[in-house]
């Protein structure tokens, strides 16, 4: 630490037995006093700064904890169409689904809005493509049983 390191500093200057009554014993005795009032400070930002990084590193775990309450433990989205890692895509409808157009084979991106509306136009040939959604979870429930 730098208080030991000042305080080694100050039994050299003892040990040379500087005279306080001259000049340059009065510019190094008023240097040790400034250099030994800086390790202070230091040592005492040092040990405040444990501190506070003791105290992050709880409020960062509490946090964690917090979060693994309230959001779940799985990163994972649940929507079962897309491959993302985060949940906030599916509520903000970016999750999205290729269909193909029957009359001139036009890929379609389609979002979950697109899909509740129940039909598409086609924008290269103006085809409408209709869904029934409720079909599909019929199918889903018939394949589970």
């Amino acid at each position: 630490m730098l208080s030991e390191r000042a305080a080694y500093l100050k039994g050299l200057m003892d040990g040379l037995e500087i005279d306080d009554s001259t000049k340059e014993g009065k510019v190094l005795l008023a240097l040790y006093d400034v250099v030994s009032e800086i390790c202070e400070t230091v040592d005492t930002i040092d040990a405040d700064v444990d501190d506070i990084v003791e105290f992050c590193d709880t409020v960062d775990q509490d946090l964690s904890d917090v979060e693994d309450a309230v959001f779940g433990e799985d990163d994972e989205c649940d929507c079962g169409e897309c491959d993302c890692d985060d949940c906030d895509c599916c509520d903000d409808d970016d999750c999205t689904y290729e269909v193909v157009c029957p009359t001139c084979g036009d890929t379609i991106e389609l979002n979950d809005l697109m899909l509740e509306d129940g039909s598409v136009e086609c924008p290269n040939c103006g085809e409408l493509l209709e869904f029934d959604l409720d079909e599909d979870a019929e199918e889903d429930k018939a394949d589970g049983e």
